[in-house]
């Protein structure tokens, strides 16, 4: 379970003093987290996440997060929204860490992926989008193009353990990346980690995003190219050119592409494929002995990426 700071039930009864959100009934670890330990906590009145940050997130970067969740909320998206304290903060510390109470959503993430999830999501991304739009904070990608080429510099060296040839092929892509990667394309907030896991369905609507750990500002068609390699491919590696039409189609009903964006969206497919490659390459070469968290594999997005170089256009996509 990926719990990494455990919370005792005096700790948590002195902490909730100072929320006015009643009284403790339960808690229990969240296997599902990654980066942070999650509890589920009970009380008389209501159901809620707790969060401990852990260090791999910055506190720097918990205003913004915490506070894009209340934006995103109040402007009708269904997502997390913070719970503040008596004292009207919500961002707090708790043995240790820094720690934030968020409303719990109802559903489930979908474990086989079907067109009508992928269309559900797209049309929730283009009003995520648009939402995002009024928000005042702002916060750069620190995993975009300028942030991979040091993950490839800190993993060249053993990359060829993976696969061999691996360092050089993603050395001559990520030339190329960095070369023609646009500068100007529409940007605003965007998720950045719309993994299926992150998206909680239920009755047949989509019912809440969560995990805002890692939003930024970017390119919009960007956070569709994360999305197009997280819910498009099928278990076997093969793309599935229906569920992307239904997402992307279904985006553009709420947030109209440019050509521009069109005409990008390979490249950017090929760039969300090199980010969370590297990101995982990273992880697997330097996984610490005894990690609670088994790295993912990194040749699944070396695949993929294999799959957006043989892109020419958006009609490989579904679209027109």
């Amino acid at each position: 379970m990926a719990v990494y700071t455990e919370v005792s039930d005096d700790e948590l009864r002195a902490f909730l003093a100072e929320y006015d959100i009643g009284e403790l009934i339960s808690y229990k670890g969240i296997a599902e987290g990654v980066e942070n330990s999650n509890y589920l906590l009970q009380t008389d009145r209501d159901t809620y996440i707790l969060t401990l940050y852990e260090k791999r997130v910055a506190p720097d970067d918990l205003p913004f997060f915490l506070g894009l969740m209340d934006h995103l909320a109040a402007q009708g998206t269904a997502c997390p929204t913070p719970i503040h304290g008596r004292d009207g903060d919500a961002l707090r510390k708790l043995c240790g860490r820094p720690v934030a109470i968020v409303s719990f959503l109802k559903g489930m993430w979908p474990r086989r992926i079907t067109p009508r999830h992928c269309g559900l999501l797209g049309e929730a991304m283009a009003r995520m989008h648009i939402a995002g739009q009024s928000f005042a904070m702002t916060r750069p990608n620190n995993l975009s193009v300028a942030g991979w080429r040091p993950l490839f510099e800190a993993c060249a060296e053993r990359a060829d353990t993976i696969q061999p040839g691996l360092a050089a092929e993603l050395g001559a892509e990520l030339d190329g990346l960095e070369s023609h990667w646009p500068r100007d394309l529409p940007a605003g907030v965007i998720h950045a980690d719309l993994f299926p896991d992150n998206v909680f369905f239920l009755d047949g609507r989509l019912s809440g995003i969560i995990d805002f750990y890692f939003a930024c500002n970017d390119l919009f068609a960007y956070d569709l190219g994360i999305c197009i390699n997280a819910w498009c491919f099928e278990a076997d590696g093969s793309f599935n050119i229906t569920k992307a039409r239904h997402m992307l189609s279904a985006y553009r009903k709420e947030r109209p592409f440019s050509a521009q964006e069109l005409e990008a969206l390979p490249l950017l497919a090929r760039g969300s494929a090199m980010r969370f490659l590297l990101t995982r390459l990273y992880d697997r070469l330097h996984h610490p002995d005894g990690a609670l968290v088994k790295p993912k594999d990194p040749l699944e997005y070396l695949r993929k990426l294999h799959f957006h170089q043989s892109v020419r256009g958006p009609d490989a996509y579904g679209l027109e």
